[in-house]
């Protein structure tokens, strides 16, 4: 069956957990899953520390545990943007994987650390088999028209607005 891309984006909350509960479905039917977080370097998400007890799972960060500047980003942060996309490439290349997740790589290319042009020619270039997730704010409209399916995640309310404070388990 050929593999689908999937691009959730918007300003509400949930993309990237959607993404692992995507994952946690294709780990069920024994698939082999790849994470790859653009521009997070903390190790306290709970999905970094739940990453090792899950077989055929693989997470990996590229990003440092700061904000990014949107308009001055620092080569560091463009440089490990590159260096995962990088493994993001080899990873297509081995085909060791039947879904990979790109979590924030929509946010990593509007803040121009990858080009659109990079990852469009990493999606035709796919495994056939692979299902493929893009996740972040700010889908420019050629993902939007190559994807499969599109979920917008839009915001009504956040507790945070409140003045509730993020909780472990809930937003990271």
């Amino acid at each position: 069956m050929a593999g689908l891309v999937l691009v959730y984006t918007g300003n509400g909350k949930g993309k990237t957990t959607a993404a692992l509960g995507l994952c946690l479905r294709a780990l069920g039917h024994n698939e082999r899953v790849g994470f790859l977080q653009f521009m997070k370097g903390s190790k306290n998400y709970g999905e970094v520390k739940m990453a090792a007890k899950l077989p055929n799972f693989t997470l990996v960060q590229s990003g440092q545990e700061s904000f990014v500047s949107y308009e001055n980003p620092d080569p560091i942060d463009i440089q490990m943007a590159q260096d995962g996309f990088e493994l993001a490439r080899q990873w297509l290349e081995e085909d060791q994987f039947d879904l990979i997740v790109l979590d924030e790589i929509l946010v990593a290319v509007a803040f121009k650390l990858i080009t659109v042009e990079q990852v469009i020619d990493l999606i035709k270039k796919r495994p056939l088999h692979l299902d493929l997730v893009l996740t972040g704010r700010y889908a420019s409209s050629e993902f939007m028209e190559i994807a499969d399916t599109v979920t917008e995640m839009t915001e009504h309310r956040h507790a945070y607005h409140q003045g509730v404070e993020a909780k472990a388990g809930m937003e990271f």
